[in-house]
């Protein structure tokens, strides 16, 4: 018999031991629904791109807290 699970009056189902092991699912993750043509897939859901990746390196790097505060008094003309 194929792994099954029945749905819940919220919606909700139970993915079976087998798949969540073949999948290496484990509590608190979170999957995505594929729809391909006729057909549907689970899959681990892939984690989103990090928007601010585009912005590495574009500061200074700063070694501590008193550069850092040094660095924004001179944008700010502070003395």
């Amino acid at each position: 018999m194929l792994p099954s699970s029945i749905i819940s009056s919220k919606g909700q189902i139970t993915v079976p031991l087998e798949i969540r092991n073949r999948l290496g699912l484990k509590q608190g993750d979170r999957v995505e629904f594929v729809i391909e043509e006729n057909r549907t897939t689970i899959r681990p859901a892939r984690p989103r791109e990090n928007p601010f990746v585009k912005y590495i390196g574009a500061l200074p790097a700063f070694s501590s807290v008193q550069e850092i505060n040094a660095w924004v008094r001179s944008l700010r003309d502070e003395k």
